[in-house]
């Protein structure tokens, strides 16, 4: 990465890997948090400092090392709530960019789903 890639990348940096704290949630309710992040994109790292569900448990998860049925299942269905909300958001704009914005957002989950 160059220092021009650095200077205009906005995202704030991954967590430590040594950073933890309580997850008061169950494990039901981490699959699904974990699902739902997964689905917009969050990488593993950020997912367990926000949520505070263990780094091994999220990684497991994408990995498909843990909950190898249920977890694709949940990801496809926040895939698929998250595209049509995107798509029901781009109602508010003019024709032009409308059918810009679809046609991106409708490559971007065929990209996801392969």
């Amino acid at each position: 990465m160059t220092d021009t890639d650095q200077t205009m990348d906005t995202r704030t940096p991954s967590p430590p890997y040594g950073y933890s704290r309580q997850c008061h949630r169950t494990r039901e309710e981490q699959i699904q948090l974990v699902a739902e992040f997964h689905a917009h994109r969050i990488r593993p790292s950020r997912i367990a400092y926000r949520t505070g569900i263990d780094i091994a448990f999220v990684e497991a998860l994408i990995a498909g090392e843990e909950d190898t049925e249920r977890f694709p299942r949940l990801v496809n269905y926040y895939r698929r709530n998250r595209f049509q909300q995107r798509m029901k958001d781009t109602r508010a704009l003019n024709p032009g960019s409308r059918y810009e914005q679809q046609q991106r957002i409708e490559r971007e989950y065929r990209e996801q789903r392969d």
